[in-house]
């Protein structure tokens, strides 16, 4: 098994679309429970994504959170995978190509996406990757270090002011945005969650 300070995941533009998601996947990543890579294409697909589907939203601020996020994790940003995306077997959605890349060339473990159906295990079994879906990728960290895992999500929960959540509006929340094993077996922590 490797070791929760080599683990390296791959965080794909939806899940880091979700605010409540991106967050909680920088405070594990802050904590030291893996190690987070991200791609300017990547970033790109998450702004674009968000600037189209939510017009209250303004380009300044989500810049300002993906330079936040560089700035907060200066090792998680891959480059130079460009050269191998043409040649990544996938046919399902080739605009993916580019995340396996990155991928390879940021030597992660795991892509973490809500499409698993874009990356094929059997294409990833060659680069030795896995695919995971975020809330199946939170819930194993939640396992493997509760207490840890509990001070990433309270710091995200406390860290929101406007407006602020209590504990069941956090989870519920979270719910929402399809964490729903992590917050099941977030329920016996909540007072670590306060």
């Amino acid at each position: 098994m490797i070791s929760k300070s080599r683990y390296t995941a791959f965080l794909d533009a939806n899940v880091l679309y979700s605010a409540a998601i991106r967050d909680i996947c920088m405070e594990v990543a802050l904590a030291k429970m893996y190690r987070a890579k991200w791609s300017a294409d990547v970033h790109r697909e998450w702004i674009e994504s968000l600037l189209s589907n939510r017009h209250d939203l303004k380009r300044i601020n989500l810049e300002r959170t993906r330079d936040l996020m560089d700035l907060s994790i200066p090792t998680a940003m891959v480059t130079g995978y460009e050269q191998l995306i043409e040649g990544i077997p996938i046919e399902n959605d080739p605009d993916d190509r580019h995340v396996v890349a990155a991928a390879i060339i940021g030597q992660c473990d795991v892509i973490v996406t809500n499409n698993l159906s874009h990356f094929p295990i059997d294409k990833l079994k060659d680069y030795d990757l896995e695919v995971q879906r975020p809330d199946d990728f939170l819930a194993h960290h939640l396992d493997l270090e509760p207490g840890t895992f509990c001070s990433a999500v309270r710091t995200s929960r406390v860290g929101k002011k406007n407006p602020p959540y209590s504990v069941e509006e956090y989870l519920s929340n979270l719910t929402q945005q399809g964490l729903v094993v992590t917050v099941a077996e977030l329920r016996p922590y909540l007072h670590l969650l306060l």
